[in-house]
């Protein structure tokens, strides 16, 4: 289906059109039309235009509007202060609009067929390590700008870029050569097939990483003995080979678990780490040194940059290639650049990463430019985030000060969300496997919620009082929209949502069906410049206009005139409906009943 015109894209045409006619020495003047509190749109294009013709802009503003001529959109134009123009348009194409996007699966939203590729680095933990509250904005923001991509049209590679190689792996595959058992599992009483929890999984790792590195710090002979096991390593040596492949595969054990509580869909062939790049390394620093972009500094290949200095002034390379002739982060991101546009033609790289890693990528993705791997058509973009604070503004520790297991906070957020749910249960009848499926989708929603309604670059704090709170900008007061909305098909009866244009509406049906009438092209806007913020701010506010709507036109009792009562529930039916799509798009659970 065509994607349907927005009543703004409707007004704008014809406030144009009225330019065009009026003024046409102008040319394709811009209106300038946006919402506003005096009307509901207005245009501000001919103040400049006025300044441009050396005009009166309220003679000129009065022009305009006589030359737009009489239509079925707009009711009235309103020429304000020094040269204004605020606009009300008609109930019925208010009406009108919204049955064209109610007809529309995708609510209007345009699919754009000619959209690009892009490659989006996200949710990269680290092998043999726990997953902590550093990781979750990295999965969060990234899971929910490639629903927002994909919906909108790009072709989306997914790329989790695990940290799965480097000098630690040495220390652990040795240490597991001398104690070969320690990554066995216990399946006590459940025969050699059963299932290994992500919680057996990382409790394994974690024991095996602490020994070793406590030996590895304490046995001189030891660390030789690890320190050689990493040049088997680079080496391709099998047995060394074999041994790190089971750390990787206990590691997606424990990762896959994390990912499933988080209710994202991670895949096994969008897992690629740093080492699947090791191919590509030699080759990468022999491009950079030959065409000049990169040279040799002390024995090490650099890039120089000449707005990047040190303290002292001196210049801060990015270092490619170590004198010892290993090699460090920059040389695999510029190699996995090159994958990516060359193998995986992508137009668009998008790397969700944390904002204190901001000058390394800028540093890269210049050296990339200068290569010719980035250029006008092929682009990269660091999407970067702030920190998750705790309630006192300072990092999220933990009462010892250690860093907070991400699976922890997870658990705890649906035993708190959990406790909310059952708290309303009994009113709405909801079952025991009810109430914890609820739980699960009120707390995991409600630390996704968190994070995407901050603008990714802030820092937030993480408040699980306030995430699982009925009131206020939070997922739970949306999921509650969204239930009560359901909750009033269920006392229809017989009546159905039908949109009735030759009805006047209230304010309330009027705010709530110009903002619904919105969405596609607020969707647009959160995909092209990467901001899951908007579409979390555009449902908060979706949420509060029905609240007053609900409060103030009532649906089922008192029982209003048929025509009215199917003009709301159509009202309430594309609510709940724009509702369970933006959510979705943030990778948030809408329940039916709550």
């Amino acid at each position: 289906m065509a994607s349907v015109p927005s009543l703004a894209s409707t007004v704008q045409q014809r406030l144009a059109e009225g330019l065009a006619a009026a003024l046409p020495e102008a040319g394709s003047a811009d209106p300038l039309l946006r919402r506003s509190d005096r009307a509901d749109f207005q245009a501000n294009g001919i103040l400049a235009l006025a300044k441009q013709l050396k005009g009166n802009p309220r003679e000129l503003a009065t022009k305009v509007v006589e030359a737009i001529p009489a239509n079925d959109v707009l009711k009235d134009i309103e020429v304000s202060g020094p040269g204004f123009l605020n606009i009300t348009v008609s109930d019925a194409a208010i009406v009108n609009t919204l049955a064209a996007r109610a007809a529309d699966a995708r609510l209007g939203v345009p699919f754009n067929e000619a959209a690009g590729t892009t490659v989006i680095d996200y949710a990269q933990p680290n092998v043999a390590k726990e997953m902590h509250v550093g990781h979750l904005r990295s999965a969060v923001i990234g899971a929910a700008m490639v629903e927002i991509l994909e919906f909108t049209g790009e072709q989306v590679v997914r790329r989790h870029h695990i940290g799965d190689w480097g000098t630690q792996f040495g220390m652990l595959i040795q240490y597991l050569i001398e104690h070969p058992h320690e990554l066995d599992h216990k399946a006590e009483g459940e025969g050699a097939g059963a299932e290994v929890s992500g919680e057996e999984a990382m409790s394994n790792l974690n024991r095996l990483y602490k020994a070793s590195r406590a030996l590895f710090d304490s046995d001189e002979e030891f660390k030789t003995r690890a320190r050689a096991r990493v040049v088997d390593l680079q080496a391709g040596d099998e047995q060394t080979l074999a041994l790190w492949q089971r750390f990787i595969d206990e590691s997606k054990i424990y990762f896959y678990s994390v990912f499933e509580k988080l209710d994202m869909d991670i895949r096994d062939p969008d897992i690629v780490g740093e080492s699947g790049y090791n191919d590509m390394l030699q080759e990468t620093c022999r491009i950079l040194e030959e065409s000049g972009v990169a040279v040799r500094s002390e024995g090490a290949l650099c890039v120089f940059f000449d707005d990047i200095k040190g303290p002292e002034g001196n210049p801060v390379p990015l270092i490619v290639q170590k004198s010892d002739g290993g090699f460090g982060y920059a040389a695999t991101d510029l190699s996995a650049i090159r994958d990516r546009v060359q193998n995986l033609k992508a137009s668009t790289l998008l790397y969700v990463v944390d904002a204190r890693q901001s000058l390394h990528f800028k540093m890269v993705f210049e050296t990339a430019r200068r290569a010719g791997w980035l250029n006008d058509e092929v682009k990269a973009h660091q999407l970067a985030f702030g920190t998750v604070l705790g309630k006192d503004g300072k990092p999220f520790k933990t009462r010892e000060g250690e860093t907070v297991r991400l699976v922890d906070l997870l658990d705890e957020a649906v035993e708190r969300a959990t406790a909310v749910v059952r708290e309303k249960a009994e009113k709405v009848g909801l079952t025991e496997s009810e109430i914890v499926e609820n739980g699960q989708y009120v707390g995991i929603g409600a630390v996704k919620y968190a994070d995407l309604s901050t603008s990714a670059a802030r820092d937030y704090k993480f408040d699980l009082d306030q995430m699982v709170s009925l009131n206020g900008d939070t997922s739970v007061y949306l999921q509650y929209a969204y239930a009560r909305i359901k909750s009033i098909f269920g006392k229809a009866g017989d009546r159905t949502p039908l949109a009735h244009p030759e009805l006047a509406l209230a304010p309330a049906e009027r705010a709530l069906g110009l903002h619904l009438d919105s969405f596609g092209e607020l969707v647009l806007e959160t995909a092209e410049e990467y901001a899951p913020h908007k579409l979390a701010a555009y449902l908060y506010q979706l949420a509060s206009l029905y609240t007053t709507f609900y409060d103030q036109c009532p649906v089922i009792k008192p029982e209003p005139p048929q025509e009215v009562a199917e003009n709301r529930l159509f009202l309430c039916d594309l609510t709940a409906r724009t509702l369970h799509q933006g959510m979705a798009l943030l990778g948030i659970r809408t329940p039916e009943r709550l």
